[in-house]
């Protein structure tokens, strides 16, 4: 039987001289299973450890994560194992090279012999703490509105002048500078250089970028830098740089490391660049292109304009040669009498028309005279008014003394009524007709 002698201190690894087989020689050696249950049964007495390092591998599979872990001055590495139920309480973005601290438990596998270590925690350190942090800062930014796309102003076609913030001599201002005069030669830039990492980047970016907002020929704005470390990056995720872009009233390029860099700047500039060299393709037209595209809008516009004048003229060939077009006159000739006919019939219809009105005319004065109380007054009748203009139809209504205007059938003239008389004393018809008092 073999036996190993632990260390008596729960939870720490033994020293390396203080294991060894008992009772166990090459006439009667132990098993592999027994050997391995001997191991199983030392390294459970192990407690968790915190242990530092650098993730080299993370692979998933069915929600389990097997990775490895670095240490970070030496090339010693651990193999380690998160279930699928610890996974989930873990931080969402960890991945290969974040350098990391993790609680562990070794596992010695008895089957296999293999031996790995399960974690229970695991956190960022260093980066990992940035990168916390800088999480919390997008969520703020976010809920603020700042990553909205609402906000992003568009670049013009072709800016008058470029602000291109950057390093001085650096390789980030050769690749945006020679790629823009490639594709466009008599492209001008205003340079403002700054720390594009350090304790100065963000203070000296600030204040280029305020100098080339203020400067109203600079149309866009072009902030880059080339590749490197995350940690050389952080500067471009620092809020008082991010604001002072928000507020720009130019639009601004974010042209920061290379394909696999995302600073929080990418997201509240106006247009995110993978590169320095993409930002200047982005930026500048290519003048290659843009005369290819009007030559080509020349030539579909000369063959439009063609097309239409032909079309326009085999349209107005076709006109002339109707009958109509080619004898005008022939229209007015079948129309001329076709219009003396109406005319003569118009005069006609009217002639009979003004004969009948006459006639009705003459009837309807007739009638009217008939009726006319002058015709009654010129056969003798008279008509009495009082004083107020009130007509005599009661003899009563003229008493003795009374002024009345009598009107006969040529004129009116004034009497003063003696009062109602007897029926004898009036005139016979005789003497003629009678007259109403």
């Amino acid at each position: 039987m073999t036996s190993f002698q632990a260390d008596p201190v729960p939870g720490q690894p033994p020293p390396a001289d203080s294991v060894r087989p008992r009772e166990s020689t090459s006439d009667a050696p132990t098993s592999v299973a027994r050997l391995n249950d001997t191991i199983r049964g030392f390294i459970e007495t192990w407690g968790s450890v915190w242990v530092e390092g650098e993730i080299t591998s993370w692979n998933v599979r069915t929600g389990n994560v097997f990775g490895r872990l670095k240490d970070l001055s030496t090339d010693a590495t651990i193999s380690f194992r998160i279930w699928s139920s610890t996974r989930q309480r873990l931080p969402a973005d960890l991945t290969v090279g974040d350098h990391v601290i993790a609680s562990v438990k070794a596992d010695y596998f008895v089957r296999s012999g293999d031996f790995s270590f399960s974690v229970s925690a695991m956190r960022h350190v260093g980066l990992g703490d940035q990168l916390e942090r800088l999480e919390r800062l997008r969520a703020k930014l976010r809920a603020e509105g700042l990553f909205d796309p609402a906000r992003k102003r568009p670049l013009p076609f072709l800016p008058n002048v470029i602000g291109l913030i950057t390093g001085e001599k650096s390789d980030a201002e050769k690749d945006v500078r020679h790629n823009a005069e490639l594709r466009w030669p008599h492209v001008r830039f205003r340079m403002a250089y700054a720390a594009v990492q350090g304790d100065r980047c963000v203070p000296e970016t600030i204040g280029a970028l305020k100098a080339l907002d203020a400067d109203p020929s600079v149309e866009v704005i072009v902030i880059a830098r080339g590749g490197g470390d995350p940690q050389h990056l952080l500067g471009f995720s620092d809020e008082r740089l991010l604001r002072a872009v928000a507020t720009a009233s130019t639009p601004v390029v974010s042209a920061i490391g290379h394909e696999n860099d995302h600073p929080l700047l990418d997201e509240v500039a106006d247009l995110r660049a993978s590169t320095p060299t993409d930002a200047a393709k982005r930026v500048v037209p290519d003048v290659v292109e843009q005369r290819a595209v009007v030559a080509q809008l020349r030539s579909r516009l000369t063959m439009r304009l063609f097309q239409r004048v032909s079309h326009d003229i085999a349209q107005l060939e076709q006109l002339r040669s109707r009958p109509v077009l080619r004898t005008p006159e022939t229209m007015i000739d079948a129309r001329s009498q076709q219009q003396w006919l109406l005319v003569a019939r118009g005069r006609d219809v009217v002639d009979r028309r003004l004969e009948s009105q006459a006639r009705r005319a003459a009837e309807l004065r007739a009638a009217l005279r008939t009726l006319s109380p002058a015709s009654t007054l010129a056969r003798g009748y008279a008509i009495a008014h009082l004083t107020d203009g009130v007509i005599v139809r009661d003899a009563v209504q003229a008493v003795e003394g009374a002024a009345v205007l009598v009107t006969v059938g040529r004129g009116s003239f004034a009497a003063r009524s003696e009062g109602e008389v007897a029926e004898s004393a009036r005139p016979t018809p005789a003497s003629g007709p009678a007259q109403p008092t």
